[in-house]
């Protein structure tokens, strides 16, 4: 804890200084001085890690839950083929819909009550979907489909608005760390839905056919979205307590001397900031994350949903089934993205302040997509017949790569803007973000007609 605790714990009087292209300077041509940082907390970090686990947890429980969707949409063959991708679109769509009218309502913006309300949204809908797997299991594919894109839009909504309220609220505490952990709840909230998944079906008697098709009970559905309310419910507590230390009400304070708050104390009138200037500061990170996410999403859940192990399902352990293999592929990608996440932290591995470099190592990913191709897509058999090769050289490593250039550009983007543009910045940057994941779903249906 000692080694930890020197990483994060910084002098607590720190001031960022940069040199900005086009920024403001003083006479002496001198960088100006640009946010002065609260001293760190750790149970600050701690909500910020599990407002991190709320943000993207619905996101990683569809794609973990697939084999479940594909028990549901058997009877479908279209629908089996498309449904991941669907959802995918469905839910960048309206991630990116919500970002972008949220990002241009900043004059007036409540980034807390913005927080608040994606909660709530996020454990209604998770209940409803819980729900789903005790009642009208008789309905057709097509009705479930039409029901799960709905539940799929008001979570991708809910996910829009908490990201863009999270990340704006974060950057006016001045901790780079607080950012980082949000980066890294968003790694946990990967690895956890994929653990959950695969405990659940583990948990239950075996229902797997003789064709090898995934299948899962709707007991361990059920448990499994039910975990999400939880989540949600608890963050929205945790989140409530943020609000009412003294940290919480210092940051608002130090924005009330250039901005007029509102009576409820939650926000103030900022001053607009056009996205052309935040794009002409942060083009290379902007851009660095756009490809990241973008890139991730063509090949990363189509491919994952589709390759099951190499091994015999008729000799092969119950972890080695489709039902279990499939999580077990999204939890390594997690794995992997979780601990690239961390890597900004170590000032070692610190590259905030090379975004041409960042920029170069978002483009290189390209080449994880034909690996790929070189497993067992669908069970039409493997060019490299090797379970380690998929689990650990292709999805450990482009986890690693998703989450370190993900966590380095989201916190480094506070180093290139003025103060007080750092809350619309971080706006701008999930608005980049979502949008990387919105080109990319939509590409995947192509590499969904290749598997």
């Amino acid at each position: 804890m000692e080694r930890v605790r020197q990483i994060f714990e910084r002098e607590n009087a720190r001031v960022s200084y940069e040199r900005l292209e086009g920024g403001s300077e003083d006479v002496d041509g001198e960088p100006i001085e640009q946010a002065e940082g609260q001293a760190f907390s750790w149970t600050d970090y701690s909500v910020f890690l599990l407002l991190g686990v709320a943000m993207l947890w619905a996101w990683n429980m569809f794609l973990a839950a697939a084999p479940y969707f594909q028990h549901r949409f058997e009877s479908n063959e279209n629908l089996l083929r498309n449904f991941q991708s669907a959802i995918l679109s469905v839910s960048t769509v309206g991630n990116l819909g919500s970002v972008i009218v949220l990002s241009e309502l900043q004059a007036k913006a409540n980034y807390p009550k913005r927080i608040i309300i994606a909660l709530g949204l996020n454990a209604i809908v998770f209940t409803l979907l819980a729900i789903s797997t005790k009642i009208f299991l008789n309905v057709s594919a097509g009705v479930y489909f039409a029901f799960l894109l709905v539940i799929v839009l008001s979570a991708s909504l809910a996910t829009g608005m908490c990201q863009n309220g999270i990340m704006a609220y974060v950057a006016g505490f001045g901790r780079e760390e607080y950012t980082q952990g949000i980066m890294t709840g968003q790694g946990i909230a990967g690895v956890l839905p994929a653990v959950t998944q695969i405990i659940s079906v583990l948990s239950v008697p075996k229902k797997e056919p003789a064709d090898g098709k995934p299948q899962e009970s709707s007991a361990s559905a059920f448990t499994y979205f039910l975990t999400a309310t939880v989540i949600s419910a608890a963050t929205l507590i945790a989140f409530f307590y943020l609000l009412s230390r003294d940290s919480s009400k210092q940051r608002m304070k130090r924005y009330s001397a250039h901005d007029e708050l509102d009576t409820d104390g939650l926000h103030s009138h900022h001053k607009r900031i056009p996205l052309t200037r935040l794009l002409k500061k942060l083009f290379w990170l902007a851009g660095a994350v756009f490809l990241t996410f973008a890139i991730t999403m063509v090949s990363c859940p189509v491919f994952t949903g589709q390759i099951i192990s190499v091994r015999d399902p008729e000799t092969a352990p119950r972890l080695f089934l489709p039902a279990t293999f499939i999580p077990l592929g999204f939890f390594f990608w997690n794995l992997g993205d979780l601990i690239g996440r961390t890597g900004p932290a170590l000032s070692a591995l610190r590259l905030t302040h090379r975004p041409r470099l960042l920029f170069a190592m978002s483009v290189a990913r390209i080449v994880f997509i034909p690996m790929y191709l070189l497993c067992n897509v669908g069970g039409n058999g493997a060019a490299i017949n090797s379970d380690f090769f998929y689990l650990i050289v292709v999805q450990l490593l482009f986890g690693m790569t998703n989450g370190y250039l993900g966590s380095s550009c989201m916190m480094g983007f506070v180093e290139w803007v003025d103060s007080d543009e750092v809350e619309a910045a971080g706006g701008f940057m999930s608005l980049c973000l979502v949008g990387g994941l919105t080109a990319g779903s939509f590409l995947s249906f192509f590499a969904a007609q290749t598997s």
